[in-house]
């Protein structure tokens, strides 16, 4: 509503309905005038110089009915430098479980200029366990009792105040001599970034970081058929982007590629037959191709795999999947201010599987027993045995499947008390 409309309706000729008619232009003119003020007042705080991007991973594991079985995700040994924080510190007790475990996510951001961010994200029915640089805000509280009801009953959070985006700074980022998945991900030209601490001091790195577990679903199921197949069906509303059945056995392993999953597919069972080296390098390439038309840069698609093929390509069989973004936006949403031009956010789904091969190797290795084959299986070890001695309990392996599985809770106890 312009100065014009207004005087136009202002001058009107002195007739008898002038004055109605006079109190009505004022009243709408006022009424446009407040509207057009308040859509400016929500227009979003945009930073056309700022980009973001995200990736990272959401890891179950299939059950009986194929739906994300809950399990025990934290009880290993850390794969992260000291330097990371920890929920209660490194102490998270042996009942936190949960039906996805969200691993790495790596928050990257490419400026123009110096600029300043806040950023916060939530975690539907979760808890945020690591992170790093230092976080302004984490909820819930160390200090609540019931953290397993928590999860299912709210969201867990995490923010960042104040963090200072500087394209041209030289900032010495935290090493330890130890090797972690954790370094791969500076591989990239990502702006630095510094965070000041509660103690009066400033910490560095190339993104942020921070990790969590949820007793939400997982949006893909798996169901291991008894013939063998495996059916897939997509638990969201969008299309999964790129899906593979990934199957290893010592040196030899075999997969399967789905272009999308719209809702559902049966898919056999791989052969494992090649030889790692010879196929792993085709199919990290296929696999970086899907990740870069997903959005993300190319030296983050490869920063990403070479902070988890060792462990997407492990022994045993998996479903390898691109994440909706939807699905994404809903169980982790984001915030950023000033909001960034443009924003990308890339996750792979990783479902692991207990098919009939990998309960033969479970069984036999149990019986032996041979410790260095059931390693192999690692935090999935335990809750493959529970589905095992489900399905049949009384097997000729389920005394050595009892035992094995009872060594790994007392495991697990002994590092929670230790800590």
């Amino acid at each position: 509503m312009n100065q014009q409309f207004v005087h136009r309706f202002l001058s009107l000729p002195s007739t008898p309905g002038a004055p109605r008619v006079r109190r009505a232009c004022i009243f709408f003119a006022i009424f446009f005038l407040c509207a057009s003020l308040a859509g400016n007042a929500q227009k979003p705080n945009i930073d056309p110089g700022l980009i973001a991007h995200e990736w990272g991973t959401f890891t179950s594991m299939a059950g009986e009915t194929g739906r994300a079985v809950e399990w025990l995700p934290l009880n290993s040994p850390s794969d992260l430098p000291g330097f990371v924080e920890h929920f209660r510190g490194t102490g998270l007790k042996v009942g936190l479980g949960g039906k996805i475990r969200m691993e790495t996510p790596v928050l990257y951001f490419y400026s123009t200029h110096d600029a300043t961010v806040d950023v916060s994200v939530s975690f539907f029915h979760g808890l945020i366990t690591e992170w790093y640089p230092h976080a302004t805000h984490i909820e819930p509280s160390s200090s609540l009792n019931n953290v397993v009801l928590f999860q299912q009953q709210s969201s867990g959070s995490i923010s960042w105040k104040s963090v200072s985006v500087q394209p041209s700074a030289d900032f010495a980022f935290p090493q330890e001599s130890q090797s972690s998945h954790y370094y791969a991900a500076r591989n990239t030209n990502s702006s630095p970034l510094r965070i000041s601490t509660r103690n009066g001091g400033e910490e560095a790195e190339k993104f942020l970081f921070y990790r969590g577990v949820s007793v939400a679903p997982a949006p893909l199921s798996a169901l291991v058929l008894p013939n063998g197949q495996i059916e897939a069906i997509n638990q969201s509303a969008a299309e999964i982007p790129k899906l593979i059945l990934f199957e290893r056995r010592g040196e030899k392993i075999g997969f399967r590629e789905v272009g999308a999953l719209h809702e559902g597919a049966i898919l056999d069972p791989p052969v494992p037959g090649v030889s790692l080296n010879a196929s792993l390098d085709s199919l990290l390439l296929d696999l970086e191709a899907s990740l870069i038309s997903s959005g993300l840069y190319p030296e983050e698609a490869h920063a990403m795999l070479e902070s988890w093929k060792d462990s997407w390509f492990e022994e045993g069989s998996r479903l390898i999947y691109i994440v909706p973004n939807s699905f994404v936006e809903k169980i982790l949403p984001l915030s950023i201010e000033p909001q960034p031009a443009t924003v990308h956010r890339v996750f792979v789904g990783r479902t692991e599987l207990l098919t009939a091969a990998t309960q033969n190797a479970i069984e036999t290795a149990a019986a032996t027993p041979d410790k260095t084959t059931l390693a192999t299986y690692g935090r999935f070890l335990a809750p493959m045995i529970e589905m095992i001695l489900r399905k049949n309990p009384n097997s000729v392996h389920s005394a050595e499947l009892g035992r094995e599985l009872n060594g790994i809770y007392r495991s697990y106890v002994a590092q929670n008390v230790a800590r």
